[in-house]
């Protein structure tokens, strides 16, 4: 029986490669001298650091445009709200989804479901298993994933035939 997974699985390394170069450039641009304007990436998490929510803003415009160029999706992040951390200093935690929520799962499940295609769906762990009889009507399915489903960043693997 054909199938295929959606999932929501950001690319890593590609992440950690556009923090490391956005902190290289925060570290050699003139307007970030003598401040606290900085970023770092733990787990799945990117924190960034400025002196004000200004400069807060300018570190996340940097960070997704080395995101973009990594080709690495900005749909991916969870942005937070901005902190104070004593003094006059703030930090924006910003971070990196990965898994679909039981919520937008069950969303896909239910979009599949009502759209009268001759496949099933079924929630596994954070992936959406999608089966069916023909591969038509799969690739029915991928496209009405894709049409329905445009904030989060799906892709589809593991495809069986």
């Amino acid at each position: 029986m054909p199938s295929f997974d959606t999932v929501c699985e950001p690319n890593l390394v590609e992440v950690k490669n556009a923090v490391e170069n956005a902190a290289k450039e925060i570290g050699t641009r003139f307007d970030f001298k003598g401040t606290s304007a900085a970023l770092e990436l733990k787990d799945k998490e990117i924190t960034l650091f400025g002196d004000a929510e200004f400069q807060l803003q300018q570190v996340e415009d940097i960070l997704t445009a080395k995101l973009a160029k990594r080709n690495v999706d900005v749909r991916f992040l969870d942005k937070g709200d901005a902190q104070k951390i004593g003094g006059d200093k703030v930090k924006q935690v910003i971070k990196v989804r990965s898994g679909i929520e039981s919520e937008a799962s069950k969303k896909i499940q239910r979009l599949i479901k009502d759209s009268k295609l001759k496949v099933q769906a079924a929630i596994q762990g954070d992936a959406v298993r999608v089966t069916g009889a023909k591969r038509d009507d799969l690739q029915a399915a991928m496209a009405l994933i894709r049409k329905d489903i445009a904030d989060l960043p799906l892709s589809f693997n593991n495809f069986r035939d």
